[in-house]
């Protein structure tokens, strides 16, 4: 189950897949972590989007001249990744904010012109292929610092008297392109806030950047569709016919922000298990500190995920979701002849779930991680698993379907009926 996914990870720094295939191991790897960075840590607000508004503009712009996260260790970013359960890692080369995580040639305006002076996408990207995990980076497709693109801080609200997009484009282009010559290849290319790109120019970047790596998935944030949806700070709804990738903080905040409270370990894998009954990835941001460490809360409770996949990841990584589209007190995921029936909550005494047969035998019914077998009826069309209320599990009750013959072309209904 998880050597496939492995096998593909090491085979990123060989470049030698489709895009078809790097989509098929990117569904099947559910979970990646967000990382957002930057000098804007120092002041603890919002990245990009507190330039101009709780930070004056020219003071925003200088904060890289105090910049000297001395204690970043890539190898450390990357353990914990592995840790969490996570299986590739997007990190911010560029926000709206303008300012560069990289050695780039195309501006100063960048890492090494702070006192670190040292490429961490260099050292993210090595410890990734040391490591064996998949590696992509976020970047901004709008650029507040910019002069030539057409708006500026706060939020994009202010228009310039001059710019020039075309230029602009052709900035966006240059560094899209020097990331995946000297990182790649990578596995996704995450971009953020078209505003001035429409379909046309957005899809150019992407035909830009294809060009390099060929097989480089992409999101739908040029302004042209790409290759999946990014739902934010909200698990999507079930869509089986497009791939999509929720993005969502640990906290309250991208960035890092003192004192932000940390979800609960309930909130943050019921976002994962919910993300997977809907068919669909987690992208789980957390915002290193100003030294370059990640918060010991934050560290925390991403291992506290990753003991609880390491029971349970097999109805998690490698599964589609449904049959069932989800319910308020839980999803579905399925793998070949088995589905994965995730209780999130329960009210009642006695925990019953009716479902229609979808011309499937069953042929056992078991609690996960050695629950023992469930009360299975048929009559009227319908299966009914029941089981004592005792057997509820903290956070995720895992119950185990297993059929005669495969449930993977089953077309996913609207309803598992809880009484």
């Amino acid at each position: 189950m998880l050597t496939s996914l492995m096998i593909l990870s090491s085979a990123f720094c060989e470049s030698n897949s489709s895009k078809q295939e790097k989509l098929k191991w990117w569904m099947d790897a559910r979970f990646g972590m967000f990382i957002h960075w930057g000098p804007v840590s120092l002041k603890g607000t919002e990245i990009g989007w507190s330039r101009g508004r709780e930070i004056p503009t020219a003071e925003y712009d200088t904060l890289y001249k105090q910049f000297n996260p001395v204690n970043f260790n890539a190898n450390e970013w990357v353990q914990l990744a592995k840790d969490a359960g996570m299986k590739y890692i997007v990190f911010t080369s560029k926000h709206h904010d303008g300012f560069c995580m990289w050695d780039t040639k195309y501006t100063d305006f960048n890492i090494m012109h702070s006192p670190f002076k040292r490429d961490v996408m260099k050292e993210l990207a090595d410890a990734c292929r040391k490591q064996g995990m998949a590696l992509g980076f976020y970047h901004s497709t709008c650029d507040w610092h910019h002069p030539d693109f057409p708006v500026t801080s706060p939020g994009g609200t202010v228009r310039r008297e001059t710019s020039n997009l075309d230029r602009y484009t052709e900035y966006l282009k240059n560094e899209s392109v020097e990331i995946l010559k000297n990182y790649g290849p990578l596995l996704v290319m995450w971009y953020d806030v078209p505003m001035e790109f429409d379909t046309v120019r957005g899809q150019g970047v992407i035909d830009e950047i294809r060009k390099v790596q060929p097989d480089i998935i992409v999101n739908n944030r040029t302004g042209a569709m790409g290759d999946f949806d990014t739902p934010e700070q909200e698990v999507g709804g079930f869509q089986n016919n497009r791939p999509w990738e929720t993005c969502m903080t640990i906290a309250n905040q991208w960035a890092w922000k003192p004192n932000d409270e940390v979800k609960s370990l309930e909130q943050c894998l019921h976002s994962l298990i919910r993300s997977a009954g809907g068919d669909g990835n987690l992208l789980f941001n957390v915002g290193p500190m100003p030294d370059g460490q990640i918060e010991p809360l934050q560290v925390t409770r991403l291992k506290e995920m990753g003991q609880w996949l390491k029971k349970y990841g097999y109805s998690i990584y490698n599964t589609r979701g449904g049959p069932f589209k989800p319910a308020d007190w839980g999803v579905s995921t399925r793998k070949e002849n088995t589905i994965f029936l995730h209780i999130l909550k329960w009210n009642s005494e006695s925990p019953k779930i009716v479902f229609p047969v979808l011309g499937m035998e069953i042929t056992s019914c078991i609690l996960a991680d050695g629950g023992g077998a469930v009360k299975l009826t048929k009559q009227r069309g319908t299966y009914t698993i029941q089981f004592p209320k005792e057997a509820l599990r903290p956070v995720d009750t895992v119950v185990e379907v297993h059929t005669a013959k495969s449930v993977m072309d089953i077309q996913p209904v609207n309803f598992i009926i809880k009484q």
